[in-house]
């Protein structure tokens, strides 16, 4: 049986234009009052819905929303859930 042929690979270089690495700057800490309103959002979510289960019967506004009151505290828990992810 006759040897099978054997293929030359060239050997491998890179393209000639790479581009450069771009400093990225180092970023500091959050603002207090990022954290104040981060805090605030999910704490005000908390109240919202607490207060719809207590006395959410006996305040007209709240009454007349009925369960989008738990939409109402959700959103406000997860807006500041989802500003969690750019805190420093």
């Amino acid at each position: 049986m006759p040897k099978s042929k054997v293929r030359k690979k060239t050997a491998y270089t890179p393209p000639a234009n790479k581009n450069t690495a771009v400093k990225v700057r180092a970023q500091g800490p959050s603002h207090p009052v990022y954290l104040a309103v981060m805090f605030g959002l999910m704490l005000l979510g908390l109240v919202w819905i607490v207060v719809n289960y207590l006395a959410g019967h006996k305040i007209d506004f709240m009454a007349e929303l009925g369960n989008w009151n738990f939409a109402i505290g959700f959103a406000l828990m997860i807006t500041g859930l989802l500003m969690t992810m750019r805190w420093r």
